[in-house]
């Protein structure tokens, strides 16, 4: 499936990916309540996006070891959502 195994990735490399991807989430979710229908004056609303393309800069074997750590899920079509531990 992967041809790099999980002890290759450092904690530090894990956790820059992981800051990435709560940055695009982040962002994602701007963009989508910026647009009309979301505004104070309108009713309101919070965007509804919760699982994302994980960033490129970073191979598809840091995302699924995430995801094997509990850190990520897996939301199907190379997609991934956060967990929030509580």
């Amino acid at each position: 499936m992967t041809d790099t195994p999980p002890e290759a990735f450092d904690k530090a490399e894990l956790k820059r990916a992981m800051k990435a991807f709560k940055k695009r989430l982040k962002l994602t979710r701007a963009d989508d309540e910026s647009r009309l229908g979301y505004g104070p004056m309108s009713g309101g609303g919070e965007s509804s996006i919760v699982a994302i393309t994980p960033p490129n800069q970073y191979p598809p074997a840091v995302w699924e070891e995430l995801a094997r750590q509990g850190r990520l899920k897996h939301a199907g079509e190379g997609t991934y959502e956060r967990v929030i531990v509580q």
